[in-house]
C-alpha cells in the first residue's frame, strides 16, 4: 500500500485530536495500516495541537519538515505558520473562520489578511481548498463540529484510502449520542463543499 502522510493542526480546543481518533477508527475498520503522533502545544491557552497520521506500510511516523502529502488546518494563520511541512505537491485543506492569536485580540498585534494568507499557501503548494467550516458546522447543528466537515473535506480529496461510511460508523463509536448525528450531517457538509466546489480550491 502506498504511503500517505497527513499533518493536522489546530488551535487547542478546536477537536483536533477528535478528528484524529475518528479518522484511525475508521481506518482500522478497514485494516488500512496506520500510526499517528501528537504534539500538544498549551491547548488550555489556546496553544497548537499538532497530529502525525501515517497511512500504509511505514514504520515510523515522523513527518519531516516538506513530506507531507496532505494538510488540514483548522485555522488559517496556523496553516501558514506550519507551510514547511509542506511540497509543491501537497494537498492543503484549511478552515478560513480565523481564531485570532491573544496578542490580536487585545489590539498588540494583526492578523494578517485572508487574501494574502492564501496566496502565500498557495505559493507553495500542489492544491489549496478553503472552507468556512464554522458556518458549516453552525448549519449542522453544532459550532463545535469544525473538526468534522474538516474532515468531511479531507475524505473528499481521494487521497486516503478511507470510505464516508467507514468515517460514519467512527463517528458513532467514538463521540457521545447526542453529538453522532451532528457530527455525520457535518462531516457530510465539509465533503458537499469540496464536491460542489464552493470551497475555494486551485491546483497548479
Amino acid at each position: 500500500m502506498d504511503i500517505t502522510r497527513l499533518i493536522i493542526v489546530a488551535v487547542g480546543g478546536q477537536g483536533n485530536l477528535l478528528s484524529s481518533r475518528v479518522l484511525g477508527e475508521a481506518a482500522c475498520r478497514l485494516d488500512v495500516p496506520v500510526r499517528m503522533s501528537e504534539i500538544h502545544g498549551m491547548a488550555q491557552r489556546g496553544g497548537v495541537v499538532e497530529s502525525a497520521m501515517v497511512f500504509g506500510d511505514a514504520r515510523s511516523t515522523i513527518i519531516s519538515d516538506g513530506e507531507a502529502d496532505l494538510f488540514l488546518a483548522f485555522e488559517p494563520l496556523e496553516a501558514l505558520r506550519a507551510l514547511g511541512r509542506c511540497n509543491a505537491k501537497t494537498i492543503v485543506i484549511t478552515n478560513i473562520s480565523p481564531l485570532p492569536p491573544f496578542t490580536a485580540a487585545i489590539g498588540k498585534g494583526k492578523y494578517p489578511d485572508m487574501d494574502t494568507i492564501k496566496d502565500l499557501i498557495k505559493s507553495k503548494v500542489g492544491r489549496l481548498i478553503t472552507l468556512d467550516a464554522h458556518a458549516l458546522a453552525k448549519e449542522a447543528g453544532n459550532e463545535l463540529s469544525v473538526n468534522m466537515v474538516l474532515l468531511g473535506a479531507l475524505i473528499e480529496t481521494g487521497r486516503l484510502p478511507i470510505t464516508p461510511e467507514s468515517i460514519h460508523e467512527a463517528i458513532r463509536e467514538s463521540t457521545k449520542k447526542t453529538f453522532v448525528e451532528t457530527n455525520i450531517k457535518a462531516f457530510e457538509l465539509g465533503r458537499a463543499a469540496v464536491q460542489i466546489g464552493s470551497a475555494y480550491s486551485l491546483s497548479h
